[in-house]
């Protein structure tokens, strides 16, 4: 029996009619159950505030229009499933206060959260303004591609900029110190 809004609904085997969940605050332990995964209709969850244990399930990101996410103050550890970058209509999302640890996955979504979304664990990465440690090895050639690409860029604007100086006077220098292509130049303009 769930109800919503004052009207009571028995959902028997019509899972597919199921959007929202709240479990917040109910003492809850153990691990999110697998099958929660399998309520393609999802789109909200709430299990803040338990003492759920384990690890967010990794294929989390098959729930496509998954829209709430709130796995606040529980003791879920290990890393937030790279599955996660895959939720392109997530527009709430809390995992603070848990015992998770590692990078964030790089995604538009997760990016675009709050810090305090992430806050209370051991991660790194943006939207923290913690840097991964030097241990990461993807995340270290990732820093260093970008280094290497903003030194070819800036030689690229030097270059660009020497070579207009040396064409701009190639072509006002000979005109300034030789007469002879100087009038030719002019006897040009005036006949166009």
């Amino acid at each position: 029996m769930v109800t919503n809004k004052g009207n009571k609904y028995q959902y028997d085997t019509i899972l597919v009619l199921f959007t929202s969940t709240d479990m917040s605050r109910n003492n809850l332990s153990g691990d999110i159950p697998v099958s929660l995964i399998g309520l393609a209709g999802l789109r909200s969850f709430d299990f803040s505030n338990n003492n759920l244990t384990g690890r967010i399930p990794n294929n989390i990101g098959e729930m496509k229009v998954l829209e709430f996410v709130d796995l606040s103050e529980n003791q879920f550890y290990d890393q937030i499933p790279q599955s996660f970058s895959s939720l392109s209509t997530l527009s709430l999302l809390n995992l603070s206060d848990n015992n998770l640890s590692g990078v964030i996955p790089l995604s538009t979504q997760l990016q675009s959260f709050d810090p305090t979304s992430f806050q209370g664990n051991k991660l790194c990465g943006l939207p923290l303004l913690v840097n991964c440690s030097l241990d990461d090895n993807i995340l270290n050639h990732e820093y260093e591609d970008d280094e290497s690409d903003k030194d070819e860029v800036d030689w690229f604007y030097i270059s660009m900029a020497i070579g207009f100086a040396l064409s701009f006077w190639g072509v006002c220098g000979s005109l300034l110190f030789k007469r002879s292509w100087r009038h030719a130049y002019f006897r040009f303009l005036d006949r166009s």
